[in-house]
């Protein structure tokens, strides 16, 4: 039976407002609540002469002229939704692209939720409300001109923001867009047949590029305010130190230098509350320490201020190093204290009765998530209001958590994102906001604070290392067991991913997780848990293939087999999605009928939502791997921003491969071993292979990118190097554990 594309939803989730002062119609739509009926209207629809732009979620604004303008709501930090969201309403909305203006909006907590940047979710979350909001205001536009021209709706079409009659006649959108603002909101809506797109599916370009290439003000370092002044922290070297007592007067002789304060007391106060709000508290990373703070004229002399500080530190305590970390993540991976996520059939009983075991163990290393723009914020706290304006991928808890350190009332924040240069989950942590907030409060003065790359670096918050055993029985030359243990620093797997692949697929199943406590702290990084994870299970199933003496391959097939027509809904990914990947990647590289000095690497992953597939090629060099070319196919629903979806594809692929690669965070006596990128290697140009990317067509709903095709890079590359030199590698980064003597004749 063919699906219809007719919507009907609540006219309160729909917001529209007329008499423009410059003309036009500026209409909203709170896209996640599209579909309730239970959400409360808007008190007053005031007159747009008065109107504040920003107080509502995403708007499409149509000028007399016919152009339009689309506010998105979600923060963007490179993963295109500045682009992509606004497509999908241009698309049912059946305007011209290129007369769109695209708009960042600001955080309104009234008419949104999941105003955030995490997860890889904006798209899936958006892509039904998103059109419905374009559909609803295409409608009403064709309802002015059928009655302006006295004819059935029927009789019109749209194309480009122009509508037509069977007459001939013509009028475009801001020809009727004055009379359309007094029209009834329409209760149902037919939504374009996806054979119909005109822009979702067609590559389009970042909306923000000519401004990023010529340099125009976008990010929070550009952001600036008449009056501004400029702040830079000195935190403590070490975790597990605390400001004992500081000299600040040579900082005080340098020119440029306006104060030197100390903040900390109010973020103290916060800390000691008994009760939080899990909504917004798991995004406070925030020392008890008290910090000095250097005020300034200039960034430059901020630095050279907080340079010229002489601080004394006391140990509150354990200074960790990471020969500690390793010691106390095989302590937990050893021992008996786990909490089971999943248990199924008798684990106990398929590893007594098995043939043979195979056991093996995976470590990972603290990694730092090097935004190329370092943690900034502006803050400006008066009487009046709390105006905070930066880079930050949860504003909404930001907002919350000033409110509650600076104890103001909720609706005295105020709230501006920028584009963000890099986020990869680090400004999922609002540290640097509640910073900024309790300067301005303490000096009454619109502040911008900047850290330096070192700042950055030493101060966290960083990838937790991890430890996994994986253990799985045989029996007849068949899996009939599968145990995994998970030894983690101040994190762990979510519940869900312990019904990821194989989950289902093997009778008797068992997911254990337990963690480390460590004062290091550590929290998201793209692709949280599941960036080493999926390196870790992938390499585990290559080698468990050699133990069945069964194409890794061909094992990945026959498991799935188990798992097509379940009913257990627990499960998470689609086994007929995941098969369609590995045979779409397995016919785009080639495998198995490459080069003699080609040798390749499988690897296939499910994450939020999407199901990826990949072969790394790579060639010996001097003794020593080198990636050529890693060939992935996806499977993320509709694509719908080809060139964005590209670009996300690749970049994850490099991010993924450079820090499984090279990446390494070492800590001695609680101070991390690297600063800045003398220290800290990064995959450089030279060492960057040709990505080739697949995608499967379908016409499923979108599902995420911006993390999907990291994880599994680490295994593709891990098996491929043991295809080539028959070594194995437990540890990353893979470049300190690779031995060129040892390899195979």
């Amino acid at each position: 039976m063919k699906k219809s594309n007719q919507i009907q939803f609540s006219r309160r989730a729909f917001i529209r407002t007329s008499a423009l002062a410059s003309g036009g119609m500026l209409i909203g739509f709170n896209l996640f609540t599209a579909c309730k009926d239970d959400v409360a209207p808007p008190k007053d629809l005031i007159d747009l002469s008065q109107l504040n732009y920003n107080d509502f979620n995403a708007f499409i604004r149509i000028s007399d002229e016919g152009k339009v303008t689309i506010y998105a709501p979600n923060p963007e930090i490179g993963q295109g939704v500045k682009t992509s969201m606004p497509m999908l309403i241009a698309e049912e909305l059946e305007v011209a692209w290129e007369d769109v203006h695209v708009v960042q909006a600001s955080l309104d907590t009234k008419n949104f939720t999941r105003q955030l940047a995490g997860g890889s979710q904006s798209l899936r979350q958006g892509w039904k409300p998103l059109r419905e909001t374009g559909a609803t205001a295409k409608q009403m536009l064709v309802n002015a001109a059928a009655a302006k021209w006295g004819i059935d709706v029927s009789e019109c079409s749209v194309k480009n923001g122009v509508i037509s009659n069977p007459n001939g006649e013509t009028l475009h959108y801001g020809q009727v867009v004055n009379e359309a603002a007094l029209l009834e909101v329409p209760e149902k809506v037919t939504l374009k047949d996806p054979k119909d797109f005109n822009i979702i599916g067609q590559g389009k370009s970042n909306v923000d590029i000519d401004e990023i290439i010529t340099g125009k003000p976008l990010f929070g370092l550009d952001y600036k305010e008449e009056g501004m002044v400029y702040a830079c922290v000195l935190r403590p070297p070490a975790f597990g130190q605390t400001l004992k007592s500081f000299d600040d007067s040579a900082t005080k002789q340098v020119n440029g230098v306006i104060d030197v304060i100390t903040i900390g007391d109010k973020a103290r106060k916060y800390l000691s509350q008994t009760e939080f709000n899990p909504a917004y508290h798991w995004t406070v990373k925030l020392s008890d320490s008290d910090k000095v703070v250097v005020i300034a004229n200039s960034t430059w002399a901020a630095l050279k201020g907080k340079r010229a500080l002489k601080a004394s530190w006391e140990d509150t305590s354990q200074l960790e190093s990471s020969e500690y970390h390793s010691q106390e993540l095989t302590k937990v991976i050893e021992g008996e204290e786990f909490n089971t996520l999943r248990e199924d059939g008798n684990i106990k009983q398929a590893f007594s009765r098995a043939d043979n075991i195979l056991e093996r163990t995976y470590e990972s290393t603290f990694l730092p998530h090097n935004c190329l723009e370092p943690m900034n914020f502006f803050a400006n706290v008066t009487d009046e209001k709390v105006h905070l304006v930066g880079p930050i991928q949860t504003p909404e808890a930001a907002a919350y958590v000033v409110s509650s350190i600076l104890e103001r009332d909720l609706d005295d924040v105020h709230v501006d994102m920028t584009r963000m240069g890099g986020g990869f989950g680090r400004r999922l942590y609002g540290d640097f906001v509640y910073e900024a907030a309790e300067i301005s409060d303490a000096i009454r003065k619109p502040v911008k604070v900047i850290s330096s790359r070192e700042d950055d670096m030493t101060t966290g918050i960083y990838r937790p290392p991890t430890k996994y055993k994986f253990l799985a029985s045989i029996k007849d030359s068949r899996v009939t067991g599968y145990h995994l243990k998970e030894a983690c620093i101040n994190g762990n797997s979510w519940p869900s991913m312990s019904n990821f692949f194989p989950a289902g697929a093997i009778e008797n199943y068992k997911y254990d997780i337990a963690q480390v406590t460590s004062n290091i702290t550590a929290g998201a990084w793209r692709a949280p848990i599941t960036n080493f994870l999926a390196s870790a299970e992938q390499s585990f199933f290559d080698e468990l293939a050699e133990e069945l003496k069964i194409d890794r391959i061909q094992l990945h097939k026959d498991l799935l087999k188990n798992v097509k027509g379940t009913t257990d809904e627990r499960i998470q990914y689609s086994p007929e999605r995941l098969e369609g990947v590995i045979e779409l990647v397995v016919d785009k590289s080639n495998w198995g009928k490459t080069p003699e000095d080609i040798y390749q690497g499988f690897a296939v992953y499910y994450c939020h939502n999407t199901h990826v597939a990949e072969v790394a090629d790579i060639k010996m060099e001097n003794g020593y791997p080198v990636v050529k070319k890693v060939t992935v196919a996806v499977d993320c629903g509709v694509v719908v921003n080809p060139l964005g979806a590209q670009n996300q594809v690749v970049g994850g692929v490099i991010d993924g491969l450079g820090h499984m690669m090279y990446g390494e965070l070492t800590f001695k006596d609680g101070v991390p071993q690297s600063n800045n990128f003398n220290s800290y290697q990064l995959i450089r140009i030279n060492q960057t292979p040709h990505v080739d990317v697949h995608f499967i067509k379908s016409d499923i709903a979108p599902t995420g990118l911006g993390e999907p095709t990291l994880p599994p890079v680490g295994a593709a590359v891990a098996n491929a190097i043991y295809a080539a030199t028959g070594q194995r590698l437990y540890k990353q980064p893979f470049m300190k554990y690779f031995k060129p003597e040892a390899l195979k004749a």
